[in-house]
């Protein structure tokens, strides 16, 4: 089975034109070695590819015959990535949603007299 279809059959991409993009940009390698869409895969392949900053790594149990429920899929491939990878990821949201919420607009009169208060607390006094 191609590779791009093996990806969408389990769910990693939600179409195969996103895996197809993917291998354009580099971003897949079956077997350390980098793909292009057509290339086939085969039981026991390691594909490594990068989404969402994650390095997923998966080897392929199985090839399914169609795209599977996603109770299915670890029938069919063998999940590797480590798991201070979605850490990372889980960090990354909350460092952002530190400050301000998303979507909350521009910053009030509030917040920017507070920033600039803030400022001004490590300015080096000129004494």
């Amino acid at each position: 089975m191609r590779v791009d279809k093996y990806l969408w059959c389990v769910r990693y991409y939600k179409t195969r034109n996103m895996v197809t993009e993917a291998c354009r940009k580099n971003q897949i390698t079956v077997n350390g070695q980098v793909a292009k869409p057509s290339r086939e895969v085969f039981p026991m392949d390691k594909i490594t590819f990068r989404k969402d900053q994650i390095t997923y790594s998966i080897t392929v149990l199985d090839i399914p015959l169609n795209r599977v429920g996603a109770k299915l899929v670890d029938i069919y491939r063998k999940d590797e990535t480590p798991a201070e990878a979605f850490a990372h990821l889980e960090m990354l949201k909350l460092s952002k949603e530190h400050y301000r919420k998303s979507g909350v607009g521009r910053p009030t009169k509030k917040d920017r007299r507070d920033l600039e208060d803030f400022e001004f607390d490590f300015e080096p006094e000129d004494h």
